[in-house]
């Protein structure tokens, strides 16, 4: 990001703290005038990722409706659905796999999570 005008990076900063802090209807907002729906910070992570692992599943669930890639990977090779089922967020769980997410995408995937901490009830069988 270091091309980008300070203002640019700035928003984009905000964008991400709205994904955290489960602020839909704000990031909703910028959605609709124009951000990108993949934006990614430094690691990779997207404000759906964020907004899985920080357990919001209602912005989730709008993001995944917007077009938001549900399995998109983060510089560590981790997908949404296994954050989620990592953090134990059963609601956004089942958001993301209403939304399409690959329980196998990742590494770890979200089924191989599933199995390390015992959850195979989040998933469903393969």
């Amino acid at each position: 990001m270091s091309d980008l005008p300070d203002a640019a990076i700035e928003l984009a900063h905000q964008l991400f703290d709205m994904a955290r802090e489960g602020r839909g209807e704000q990031l909703g907002a910028y959605l609709d005038a124009g951000a990108p729906i993949d934006l990614t910070d430094p690691s990779g992570n997207t404000l759906l990722m964020l907004a899985a692992y920080h357990g919001h599943a209602g912005l989730v669930s709008d993001l995944a409706r917007r077009g938001a890639d549900v399995d998109a990977l983060n510089d560590r090779g981790q997908a949404p659905l296994a954050g989620a089922v990592f953090k134990g967020e059963d609601e956004v769980v089942a958001a993301l796999l209403e939304g399409g997410a690959d329980p196998d995408a990742g590494q770890p995937s979200a089924r191989a999570t599933a199995q390390m901490f015992d959850r195979p009830d989040l998933l469903p069988p393969a």
